[in-house]
């Protein structure tokens, strides 16, 4: 496939969602007007979490860690993905789809989990379709996640 080399996240954010994504099943989530805006991370299983851990401050800190180490788990993922490491981007993946449920991303979860899919079948032409799309939730997940989660609880 011909496709610009994606290592990073960083840079902007597509308008519209990918085919990729839509490919797979999977939206971008965009809300259309009138409609109430997306949400990227659900509240509820941040409080879940917070219960789980006995407070906020262990969930916090995963909060901000995850949102910290975003830019290094995408390349990682998408490193893989274009070389075609199956061991390596199945464990990318997989600590993104888990991490990013356990802070309420769950639209980042579901792509995540499309995207181990087309690993597991081998299908990295497209995986790499599948890896605009969600760098886009990822930056939406952890835009929200900081604005609406760990500013918030600072």
């Amino acid at each position: 496939m011909d496709s610009p080399h994606l290592t990073s996240s960083r840079g902007g954010v597509p308008a519209e969602p990918s085919a990729a994504g839509a490919d797979a099943g999977v939206g971008a989530g965009l809300p259309m007007r009138g409609e109430e805006p997306a949400r990227w991370v659900e509240p509820d299983i941040l409080a879940e979490l917070e219960a789980d851990l006995d407070g906020p401050e262990l969930a916090l800190g995963f909060a901000r860690d995850y949102a910290s180490l975003w830019d290094q788990r995408f390349s990682r993922l998408a490193a893989a993905v274009h070389t075609e490491d199956r061991p390596i981007a199945l464990d990318a993946v997989i600590s993104l789809r888990i991490a990013s449920a356990m802070v309420g991303g769950i639209r980042l979860s579901v792509l995540a989990q499309a995207l181990e899919d087309a690993i597991r079948r081998g299908d990295f032409v497209q995986g790499q379709a599948l890896l605009a799309t969600l760098a886009e939730h990822g930056v939406r997940t952890v835009s929200e996640l900081q604005a609406k989660y760990i500013l918030k609880n600072d």
